[in-house]
């Protein structure tokens, strides 16, 4: 029925009031609610909304709009709204843009009424939008990717307080709904039945005036700009006028149905105002059957309702309508019986209901009383569909009933259209019995593989279970079977991949592209991709792309973002697409250009998995793409793509858009549409496999990039995949698995735990930590299911089978069967066949003469075909034959006269020999070294079987080292002719023999010593008992060094036969023998030296008894170090044969003997001498009495230093027989004596004086008076120092008989005497000096005086140290009688002396030497002159230690009369003297040492030269340890007069005598050794000529070792004269010799053993070609093999060179299989790198014949950058824009390419805007502008050997540097003049260097591992000084936080960012795990740093410390210095 008649039918009805207008239901509204995610819009009168960000903007009427708001009076607006009372009583328009469903005064405060909010992206939401705009709008071109959802339910009116009337219960619920895709957006606006019961809202300040605002319903764009600065009212649209109109919003509408409105609202190109729907005019009324609409359709794209506008039917009359759309008139599509129950009808809402049914939930809704769909999309369900689909290749036509059971049984595919094909279209191949899905009429055909079923053919396990993967299992479902992988690996259960290991992809790419009008044809170019899964990088790169195709591909990213979706990085709750597809599938995607409608056609075909589990897919391409310029840059921006998924298909739609950047044309903007269906065979048989309805990809990083040179394509994308709406940044996800910045191995699984806490785990089929995985060998391990007839091949994580030659795999796909080859009949007509397993034979019939591939009647003159044997051999020749390059020790086949292999091969160069078969293949166990018996090869040949165990054991054992040396004592084992373990195993080296059973492991109790009878392992195995605790114990000895060495001396306990530990036991190497228990455990008092009779521990053992305290302490004292050696000294106490001490004890060491009791414990008084009568320590031991007071004290005297020194002059108090104090004491040095009391405390008035009579202490004491002060002052004297010795020069007061202090003291030491007073404090004035009248004391005192300054400074100086020692020369002021300063002070121990002023100060000018006669104090003082620099300098030179202890060997400079510096200065301890310049300066060459005449320093001065390159030199060589000895050894230059290096310079410790250059460099060829006649370095030079490489690989051979010592077996090149290299080389220490070429590569063949003859190395050799100049990739490789010290260990890596001199294809890390492809230029191919076993493969780059001149390297600095990262990245300069402190990804780019170039140190000048920067590959520093077009320029070229670390300092115009090889720090002007070095000692690996120019100070890390450290100094190179040296490892990075003036840096080896000041002082962690930093620099509060675990820049927050943003190029490699690159000077910057 056309739409005109419907209408007309329904007008009819409405207005004979047949129809009944219904509007409707809340339940047909769009779901709302929380359940249906929204957000809820706070309560009260006047609310807006949080911002609510679009996913993607929208257009409303022209503009684009990418947030909204909704508030509460019932609007949505693009921008945040103003007051209400601004607008909420006004009519249209309005300032602002509104999408107004009801504008009004709404409050819903007090909980009257909610409001909901959400963006979505549902699939059922974007259906229904997408039906009711193609209902409204019928040629609208509409697919929604978005809808903003906005409800206002059961809200009220805003109602005044002050009115008497309670509030009113009118509650409004209406509904906005905007839909938009990326050019247009739509409006609808739904008024369910009761929803409207207020229809206007009075104004707030209506002032009791009855007046009621109808309700605004419309749109308005708001006010809009003009002319720039002015602005006018924007255009606005109104659906309601009066209260009327809005009461008619519920009963009518302007889509068909009442309640719903529908309005376009906006177009991206051209709109001028709304458009309302256009069906049915203002009052539509439904149809007599209602109109449904479903809410759960299915539908993946929207262009049904492009070509069918009218999808309505009435459900009476559908047999009568034409219009329902058809695809081809199939009969099976004709639509279902009327009165079908096509869905369950959803009861409405009540009104207090909170939301309405989610959005998941029913599957139609109705908005009549009855349910009738207004789709044509099918139903999935157990009913009838709308639409049935027919098998694509029905036999026949079936009757109705079984058409029906058989469609429902189709698989529930949701699609758009359906086109059923006749067999002969469009069929995949792998797909029979598929049906072909269109995603237009005109869109491409893909194949969803259908399975069909019934129950009689139920598919089961047991049939099909080998269509699964082997690492899945199958499960039998009711209907069928379904596979499901393992635990540790993913996919579809068809196939299965290793959880969390990296996956590659390989195809073919072909099809006809047409660039412009240009058609190019691709021609299966090859495509490969290497997906991380770790972090969802995938790479692809297509090779041999034509120009200008490769331009043109460049936007087509989505050609590898099939990749990234099935390999996704996976967030929660979501699934990457391997998962659901496998490796078969097959993708169709359309792609068209905008503006050109240009399209393209993506067919992507999964092919499955191959040999090595590589997916395996092809491309074809085909269409047209537009023209872009050659050379032009594609960027594109980050996206977001929302998957939507149905069983066996899941479909795709979006638009990108990408800029282009080209030199003619500029930066231009443009745009594609993509729309993609992937479909797959899903296994529909497990219901409880349930797939996500939506997925989002997010893509946040897509790279391409087209090499024109290598014509390659490249694209990479990182990918996660996560539910719709999830923020793959947000903070939820902040845990590294989900960031993708952990560091687990590209081969383990990131796990996540709590936090930001994860778990690196090995992939399935890998081990290790998880941050460094290695690949499992399942085959060499034993792990793998290899049946018979197989062979295991192992893959990177997991191995496959395959058949052995002549077998196959039988129809289960695992058991290997025999090859029938007789049934291809491969032999000749005249020869019959003869199959045999795994072979065959052809014998000719009789008659017939041949091979049986080729026989005639004629024997021996018929002219045969090549044969396969003669093709292999000829090949092999004929290159050869055709001039080419010989191949030395190729092995060439033998062939017999009839062209067969010869069944014996042998290699003429190595002298192995071995069978082949028919094909010339090996057959297995035939090959025989040289010097043995061949096999013969004319027996029957068995079948050839694969390896056996012990076969594959035996070639693995190690017997070589690496070196080439055999390894001694392996144990390889012994296989029989079988492979099969020869039962008896022996030790070749040992002697042991033992019994093994079949896999080799030794049979317990079989095992027996050398020159004993072995086990006969032949006789029958007796059941098999477990391993004892002896034969585990034995086992596990560890008698093999890792390395396959043996272990000497290790003990091996011996078992008996039946396991059980012997009962005697000797060690081996030591000879000692001992008795075991049944542990093993060893028998006290049995264990007998070497040479004595061992114990007989069989005979009836006594009952065991535990070890006794004796035998405990004997056995746990260590008389063995840990390396075996023997202890000497120790004592070992001696027990008896019970356990118990001997008595009598003696140390074996020192003689000493001694009694002990029961104990051990020594017996007090009973230890003797060595030499002296030992105690009789048998005799009844007296009772023992505690040891006294007085013996504890004398025991713990200490009379012996901690290294067994006496310690002379320690008191030890003396006891008695008792051992209580004898009363008198006396001590043995000092001849003291005193009496003491019972305690050994000294009576007071005891003490005597050596040579005076002892006081007599036994008469009886008087009663004791308490000790007076002064008696406590003089006991408290330490006369003693802690260790016992005495204390010279302690002054100890005298006291009186009374205890009072004598009025007169005196120092005994220093002679000075002085009056005290009762308390015993000095009176002032009456100190004398040594040999003066003392004071009268007694005299009356007169008043005493305060003590005057003098005398304060005086009494002040400390003449006497905190232990009690005189301090001698301490300088003590002299004051006269009246406490003043002596005018003229002199200093007792210089014996300077000088005048004073009153204050004490000296007075200039007046000081004078010892022995010179004093200044007249007291003459008139002349004014005072300022003290000169001499002066100064004189003074501040701390001569007293801090103690107040001279300084010896300070040095004092001499001032002259007039403070100036004498012209000769002498340091008085060293004795050297040298003249000096007016400001103290030294003059060169004028140092004298002691005993040698001075130089006349008065005599005129010549102008001073600076040092000279060979004094610096010399004078920076150490020659003194920091302890202060001597070094010997070290080579000290020698210079002439002039400073210039003597030419012939001589090692004083070697005799090597050499000549130099200028520069002091040695000359080639001049080196002699000791004694020979030296070179005469005088005779004119000859041009010198730069090293050879034999020349330099001599001299980097490393014959020393760091301490010294010379390297026994080091191989060392001879060089000729020339620097050539010998032809005839010889090791040194093996004897070997072999001849080499020009290049010093061995000849092949030439190697002789020692003794043998030598090879003529003179004989004609092949010249070689001229010598071309170094490549870059050889240059590289030398730079580096010197920057590792000529040895760079089997980890690190070095470049590998194709001979000419080109990068090799693959680059590994040194020995490591860590490899990845390279271009040309050496730089990485991305997505190539990999830690497999199997390197990569690399196709070469560039043809060898090609050369081609590298491109200009012009600067392209980033446009419109305030701050700009500069980062180093191998052979570029990278620039990385900052917004703010954010990396701004998308703006990155690269600011200079630099072939052949290692760039390293990187710093900026902002005031030139220039970069600066180091090359290691060049040895350069460079320099260019950063200006557009701006070229290198090379500053500093000679003399650089590694440079690395560089900085500018700008204030100065300098720059800095470190060479790391010399170990230097240099510097020099910015234009590379001025080059000096600052520092070329104390450096062992300097790395990082800054500069702070405001303070003028330099700091730099040294990379030392035994000391690492970081220093400082001036930029002058003053000062210098080490600032942190403790808690660091790997000090790479180094930067300088302006901000607090801290210097900060970065650690590789304990993974720390920290700070400290410059003084030491505040140290903090920043960050505290790091992965590997490399450089890195400080921007407001951020750190940003190069990491090489990440290959990429990271920031870390300063506050927070944490980790905030990352910026990982898209070429990945390592990334080495970085800097800050500014439009002007920072304030602070350096």
């Amino acid at each position: 029925m056309e739409r005109g008649v419907m209408l007309a039918v329904c007008l009819l009805c409405w207005s004979c009031s047949v129809c009944v207008v219904t509007a409707i239901k809340r339940a047909d509204m769009f779901p709302y609610g929380t359940l249906s995610g929204d957000l809820i819009l706070a309560e009260g009168d006047d609310e807006t909304s949080r911002v609510l960000s679009l996913p993607k903007p929208l257009y409303f009427y022209g503009s684009l709009f990418s947030q909204l708001y909704v508030a509460t009076n019932g609007i949505i607006s693009g921008q945040d709204l103003p007051m209400e009372k601004q607008y909420v009583d006004d009519g249209f328009p309005t300032d602002f843009p509104v999408v107004a469903p009801f504008l009004a005064d709404i409050d819903t405060s007090g909980g009257r009424g909610q409001i909901y909010y959400r963006v979505t992206e549902t699939p059922s939401v974007l259906n229904r939008v997408a039906q009711e705009v193609h209902r409204g709008f019928p040629d609208a071109k509409f697919t929604p990717t978005h809808v903003v959802v906005a409800t206002w339910e059961n809200v009220a009116a805003y109602e005044e307080q002050t009115r008497t009337a309670g509030p009113s219960n009118k509650v409004n619920t209406f509904q906005a709904v905007i839909g938009y895709d990326e050019t247009d957006s739509y409006v609808l606006f739904l008024y369910p039945e009761d929803g409207l019961n207020y229809f206007g809202t009075r104004p707030k300040e209506s002032y009791n005036v009855e007046i009621e605002l109808p309700a605004r319903v419309g749109f308005s764009r708001g006010e809009v700009t003009y002319l720039i600065f002015s602005r006018t009212e924007g255009p606005h649209y109104s659906v309601t006028s009066d209260e009327q109109s809005v009461k008619n919003l519920y009963q009518v509408g302007n889509t068909g149905i009442p309640g719903v409105w529908l309005f376009h609202t906006g177009n991206r190109y051209s709109f001028d105002n709304i458009v309302p729907a256009s069906i049915g005019g203002l009052l539509d009324t439904p149809p007599t059957g209602g109109h449904g609409l479903s809410l759960d359709s299915t539908t993946p794209e929207y262009g049904e309702f492009e070509e069918y506008p009218d999808n309505t039917f009435d459900s009476d009359n559908q047999e009568e309508e034409d219009d329902y759309p058809h695809t081809g008139g199939d009969p099976e599509f004709q639509p279902a019986p009327a009165g079908g129950d096509h869905s369950e009808s959803l009861q409405p809402a009540s009104p207090d209901a909170p939301s309405s049914p989610s959005e998941d939930s029913g599957n139609q809704l109705s908005y009549g009383s009855e349910d009738v769909p207004l789709t044509s999309e099918p139903r999935y369900n157990s009913e009838p569909a709308e639409r049935q689909y027919a098998p694509p290749n029905p036999p026949e036509r079936v009757p109705e009933g079984d058409a029906q059971r058989t469609l429902k049984r189709q698989p529930q595919v949701p699609l758009e259209v359906v086109d059923v094909y006749p067999s002969h279209r469009n069929e995949h191949p792998h797909s029979p019995g598929g049906h072909v899905v269109s995603v237009e009429g005109d869109d491409v055909d893909f194949d969803t593989g259908v399975i069909q079923y019934t129950t009689e053919n139920k598919e089961t396990c047991a049939r099909f279970q080998q269509q699964c993967s082997q690492n899945a299992f199958c499960s039998d479902y009711a209907t069928g079977f379904c596979c499901h992988c393992r635990p540790g690996f993913y996919g579809n259960g068809r196939h299965c991949l290793p959880e969390g290991a990296p996956q590659r992809v390989s195809g073919k790419v072909s099809g006809t592209v047409t660039v412009g009008s240009t058609p190019v044809e691709l021609n299966n170019i090859d495509l490969h991709a290497y997906i991380v899964v770790g972090d969802g990088r995938a790479y692809t790169a297509i090779s041999q792309v034509p120009e200008p195709v490769g331009w043109a591909l460049m936007p087509l990213a989505p050609i590898g973002e099939l990749f990234g979706w099935l390999f996704a990085l996976e967030l929660p709750n979501s699934q990457a697409g391997f998962k659901i597809t496998g490796a078969e599938f097959t993708r169709h995607a359309e792609v068209i250009f905008y503006p050109g409608n240009q399209r393209l056609s993506i067919v992507q075909t999964g092919h499955g998995l191959d040999d090595h589990n590589h997916l395996t897919v092809d491309t074809v391409v085909s269409g047209n793409v537009p023209f872009l310029p050659p050379g032009a840059e594609v960027t594109m921006d980050p996206f977001k793509e929302t998957y939507q998924y149905y069983p066996s298909v899941a479909t795709s739609s979006s638009v990108r858009e990408f800029s282009v950047v080209s030199a003619e044309r500029g930066s231009e903007s443009f745009s594609f549409q993509l729309k993609q269906n992937i479909t797959y065979r899903d296994c529909r048989h497990d219901n409880r496999a349930a797939v996500l309805e939506t997925l989002q990809i997010t893509m946040e990083r897509v790279f391409v990039m087209y090499v024109k040179e290598e014509r390659i394509l490249r694209y990479a994308i990182t990918n996660k995949i996560s539910p719709v709406r999830v923020d793959p940044t947000g903070p939820e996800l902040v845990n590294p698995c989900y960031a993708g910045n952990h560091d687990c191995d590209t081969t383990a699984q990131c796990i996540p735990l709590e936090g930001q806490v994860f778990q690196c785990q090995c992939a399935t089929g890998y081990r290790g930590d998880g941050h460094n995985c290695y690949d499992i060998n399942e085959c060499d391990e034993g792990l793998s299911s290899c049946g018979a007839h197989s062979q295991c091949v192992n893959l990177p994580g997991s191995h496959r089978c395959q058949c052995q030659s002549g077998y196959e795999f039988g129809f289960d796909g695992r058991t290997c069967v025999d090859i029938d080859e007789c049934s291809s009949t491969p032999c000749h007509i005249s020869a019959r066949c003869i199959n045999g397993l795994g072979s065959f034979l052809c014998q000719c019939q009789p008659g017939f003469y041949g091979d049986g591939f080729y026989c005639s009647q004629t024997e021996g003159q018929t002219v045969r075909p090549r044969s396969q044997c003669e093709q292999h051999r000829d090949r092999l020749q004929s290159g050869m034959e055709q001039g080419g390059p010989p191949s030395p020790g190729a092995f060439i086949p033998q062939c017999d006269s009839d062209g067969r292999y010869q069944p014996l091969q042998c290699h003429g160069s190595t002298g192995h020999c071995w069978c082949v078969d028919f094909r010339g293949q090996e057959r297995t166990g035939t090959r025989t070294p040289p010097g043995t018996a061949p096999k013969d090869c004319d027996r029957p040949d068995e079948p050839v079987r694969p390896k056996t165990h012990c076969e594959h054991h035996r070639d693995s054992v190690q017997t070589t080292s690496p070196g080439g040396y055999p390894i001694v004592g392996a144990h390889v084992p012994q296989c029989d002719a079988n492979g099969q373990y020869t039962p008896l195993q022996c030790h070749g080296s040992t002697g042991h023999c033992w019994c093994v059973d079949g896999n080799g492991q030794e049979r317990a109790g079989t095992r027996t010593p050398p020159g004993t009878t072995p086990t006969d392992c032949d006789k029958p195995d007796e059941p098999e008992r477990p391993k004892t605790h002896c034969e585990h114990h034995r086992d596990r000895v560890q008698t093999t060094s890792p390395d396959g060495y043996p272990v000497v001396g290790a003990y091996v306990p011996q078992c008996d036969a039946n396991g059980q530990y012997r009962s005697l036991q000797c060690h081996g190497s030591t000879g000692h023998c001992w008795c075991v228990d049944g542990r093993g455990q060893e028998r006290a008092g049995t264990r007998t030296p070497p040479g004595t009779p061992s114990v007989d521990c069989d005979r009836p053992g006594e009952p065991e008894r535990p070890k006794s305290h004796c035998e405990h302490h004997r056995d746990g004292v260590q008389t063995t170090s840990p390396e075996g050696y023997p202890i000497v000294g120790v004592y070992v106490p001696q027990c008896d044969t019970n356990g118990q001490y001997t008595p009598l004890q003696c140390h074996s060491s020192t003689g000493h003997c001694w009694c002990v009791d029961s104990r051990g414990q020594e017996r007090a008084g009973t230890r003797t001498s060595p030499g002296a009568p030992r105690t009789d320590c048998d005799k009844p031991d007296e009772p023992v009495r505690p040891k006294t007071h007085c013996e504890h004290h004398r025991e713990r005297a200490q009379t012996t230093s901690p290294e067994g020194y006496s310690i002379v002059g320690a008191y030890v108090p003396q006891c008695d027989a008792d051992g209580q104090y004898t009363s008198l004491q006396c001590h043995g040095s000092t001849g003291h004596c005193w009496c003491v009391d019972g305690r050994g405390q000294e009576r007071a008035g005891t003490r005597t004086s050596p040579g005076t009579p002892s006081v007599d202490c036994d008469k009886p004491d008087e009663p004791e008076r308490p000790k007076t002060y002064c008696e406590q002052h003089r006991d408290s004297v330490q006369t003693t120092s802690p260790e016992g010795y005495s204390i010279v020069g302690a002054y100890v007061p005298q006291c009186d008989a009374d205890g009072q202090y004598t009025s007169l003291q005196c120092h005994g030491s220093t002679g000075h005497c002085w009056c005290v007073d009762g308390r015993g404090q000095e009176r002032a004035g009456t100190r004398t000096s040594p040999g003066t009248p003392s004071v009268d004391c007694d005299k009356p005192d007169e008043p005493e005086r305060p003590k005057t300054y003098c005398e304060q400074h005086r009494d002040s100086v400390q003449t006497t140290s905190p232990e009690g020692y005189s301090i001698v020369g301490a300088y003590v002021p002299q004051c006269d009688a009246d406490g003043q300063y002596t005018s003229l002070q002199c200093h007792g121990s210089t014996g300077h002396c000088w005048c004073v002023d009153g204050r004490g100060q000296e007075r200039a000018g007046t000081r004078t030497s010892p022995g010179t006669p004093s200044v007249d104090c007291d003459k008139p003082d002349e004014p005072e002159r300022p003290k000169t620099y001499c002066e100064q300098h004189r003074d501040s030179v701390q001569t007293t230690s801090p103690e107040g202890y001279p300084i010896v060997g300070v040095f004092v400079p001499q001032c002259d009369s007039n403070g100036q510096y004498t012209s000769q200065q002498c340091h008085g301890s060293t004795g050297h003297c040298w003249c000096v310049d007016g400001r103290g300066q030294e003059r060169a060459g004028t140092r004298t040492p002691p005993g040698t005449p001075s130089v006349d320093c008065d005599k005129p001065v010549e102008p001073e030269r600076p040092k000279t390159h060979c004094e610096h030199h010399r004078d920076s060589v150490q020659t003194t340890s920091p302890e202060g000895y001597s070094i010997v050894g070290a080579y000290v230059p020698q210079c002439d007069a002039n400073g210039q290096y003597t030419p012939l310079q001589c090692h004083g410790s070697t005799g090597h005598c050499w000549c130099v250059d200028s520069r002091g460099q040695e000359r080639a060829g001049t080196r002699t050794p000791p004694g020979t006649q030296r070179k005469d370095c005088d005779r004119p030079d000859e041009p010198e000529r730069p090293k050879t490489h034999c020349e330099h690989h001599r001299d980097r051979v490393q014959t020393t070792s760091p301490e010294g010592y010379p390297i026994v077996g080091a191989y060392l090149p001879q060089c000729d004269a020339e620097g050539q290299y010998l032809p005839r080389q010889c090791h040194g220490s093996t004897g070997h010799c072999w001849c080499v070429d020009g290049r010093g590569q061995e000849r092949a063949g030439t190697r002789t053993r020692p003794g043998a003859p030598s090879v003529d190395c003179d004989r004609p050799v092949p010249v070689a070609p001229t010598q071309r100049p170094e490549s870059v990739c050889e240059r590289w490789r030398t730079s580096l093999i010197e920057h590792y010290g000529g040895k760079p260990d089997a980890q690190q890596y070095v470049p590998q060179c194709e001979p000419d001199g080109q990068f090799s294809p693959v680059q590994c890390y040194g020995e490591t299989t860590y490899c990845w492809c390279v271009d040309q230029d050496g730089r990485e191919v991305p997505g190539t790198r990999s830690h497999d076993v199997v390197k990569p493969a690399c196709l070469p780059s560039v043809a060898p014949p090609t050369v081609r001149p590298l491109p200009r390297p012009d600067v392209t600095p980033p446009t419109n950058t305030d701050i700009t990262l500069l980062y180093a990245q191998g052979q570029k300069i990278g620039a990385l824009p900052l917004n703010g402190t954010r990396l701004d990804a998308t703006r990155s780019k690269t600011l200079l390419t630099l072939h052949g170039s290692i760039v390293v140190g990187i710093a900026y000048d902002c005031k030139e805007n220039q970069v600066y920067w180091t090359d290691l590959s060049a040895r350069t520093i460079n320099r260019a502008s950063m200006a557009t077009g701006a070229e290198p320029e090379i500053l500093i070229n000679t003399n650089l050997v590694s440079p690395e670390g560089l900085a500018v300092d700008v204030k100065r115009r300098l720059m800095f540097w470190v060479d790391s090889n010399p170990d230097i720090i240099e510097s020099a002007n910015l234009d590379g003049s001025g080059r000096r070095t600052l520092f070329d000692t104390d450096l062992v690996n300097p790395r990082a260097i800054i500069v702070v120019s405001s303070t003028g100070t330099l700091y730099w890390t040294d990379w030392n591992r035994e000391a690492p450290k970081i220093e400082s100094s001036s930029v002058d190179g003053q000062n210098r000084r080490v600032v942190v040296s403790d808690g660091i490892g790997l000090p790479n990075a180094l930067t300088y936080d302006s901000s607090s003036g801290q210097v900060c840096w970065a650690d590789a080896g304990t993974k720390r960012l920290e700070c400290v000041s410059p003084d030491g002082s505040g140290r903090r962690v920043v960050h505290p795990s790091l992965n590997y930093p490399f450089s890195m620099v400080y921007y407001r509060n951020h750190f940003y740093y190069s990491d090489w675990r990440r290959d990429g820049v990271i920031a870390v927050n300063k506050d927070s410390s944490q980790i905030t943003d990352e910026y990982l190029p898209d070429q990945r490699s390592h990334l080495y210095g970085i800097a800050i690159a500014t439009t002007h000077c920072l304030s602070g910057s350096h």
